[in-house]
């Protein structure tokens, strides 16, 4: 088969996910464009790892791995990248599911060689058989999920989303790994936005890199009960805002926020608009939606504001990794 040979890594951490994790490697293992291999990422839990190597022992395809770094997702990350084999590698969420076709888009996006990141859309799956009402679409990436204000189609764009995404393994070479300090680790705090730190950086280095979204390949990500309530999406702003004033001080204000101001000034305002309007149209929700979004902007600015103050008294509190050459 033409185009590239990808691995796809899967980081995992808890058994609570044991159905999830088996329904994302089957996924893989059911695509239209074959992966090269699947790993699963072990995050210091030797329970799950003894558990998943017995599962998938007979399966000369998926390897099982523990974290070689510290503990969290931006670590376990950089595991399976130094142990991969492919010249692609594509990253998933432990609780998603990919589409048929997804290694396939994902694949047609390399013919140009200068791209060197595509990602793709990622649909909630929510606990309760549907969305909450007062939950707005501008705010999905608070459970992981593509927002609205993303461009539809096949676009150029300044980070992909991480549970969902692959990059050439030469962006690695180029970028080093993802940055432990930045994003979640295991059940703390909701942090984020490793991939969009790592995503500039690797631009920087190579200036002439092409960053896409292709929004035909599509992962499932399921949201639990939990998540759909305001406590965690006031939570997970917050600690948005905490990781977007590490991102700042890492790349810069002028890139680290520059899809945000946007996102702020224009999708964001006309959300409200249309919550209100549909208040006032006496549709499900629409106070509720206008109301989330401001609280949303309030929180993640206070978390930014803290972030920031927090940044500036303790310097730099993350690394980045240097990944070694894929294994044989």
């Amino acid at each position: 088969m033409s185009g590239p040979d990808i691995s796809v890594v899967i980081c995992v951490y808890t058994e609570d996910r044991w159905e999830d994790i088996l329904a994302a490697v089957d996924s893989v293992r059911a695509q239209s464009r074959p992966a090269l291999e699947t790993l699963l990422v072990v995050d210091h839990n030797a329970a799950l790892l003894d558990r998943l190597t017995k599962e998938y022992k007979e399966a000369g395809q998926v390897r099982v791995l523990a974290n070689a770094g510290p503990r969290g997702l931006s670590a376990g990350r950089n595991t399976g990248i130094a142990a991969a084999r492919g010249d692609v590698i594509a990253f998933l969420d432990d609780d998603a599911v990919a589409e048929r076709d997804w290694l396939r888009h994902f694949a047609e996006g390399y013919a140009d060689p200068r791209v060197m990141a595509v990602g793709g859309r990622t649909e909630p799956v929510w606990a309760s058989g549907r969305r909450p009402a007062w939950f707005p679409e501008e705010f999905d990436w608070i459970v992981g999920c593509t927002y609205k204000g993303l461009p539809a189609g096949l676009v150029k764009v300044r980070n992909v989303l991480g549970g969902n995404a692959s990059f050439r393994r030469t962006a690695f070479d180029a970028a080093g790994g993802f940055a432990t300090g930045i994003g979640r680790d295991g059940d703390k705090r909701p942090l984020g936005c490793e991939e969009t730190e790592l995503c500039i950086r690797l631009t920087r280095a190579r200036p002439d890199a092409i960053l896409l979204i292709d929004d035909r390949a599509v992962i499932h990500h399921r949201v639990p009960e939990a998540r759909e309530h305001f406590g965690y999406f006031r939570t997970r702003a917050y600690a948005e805002g905490l990781s977007k004033a590490l991102v700042a001080r890492s790349v810069g204000t002028d890139k680290g926020l520059e899809s945000e101001r946007r996102y702020a000034t224009r999708v964001l305002p006309a959300g409200v608009v249309r919550g209100l309007r549909d208040f006032l149209l006496a549709r499900p929700g629409g106070a509720g939606r206008a109301g989330a979004i401001v609280a949303g902007v309030l929180t993640a600015a206070g978390g930014y504001a803290m972030g920031s103050v927090r940044a500036r008294r303790a310097g730099t509190v993350f690394t980045v990794a240097e990944i070694e050459g894929g294994s044989g």
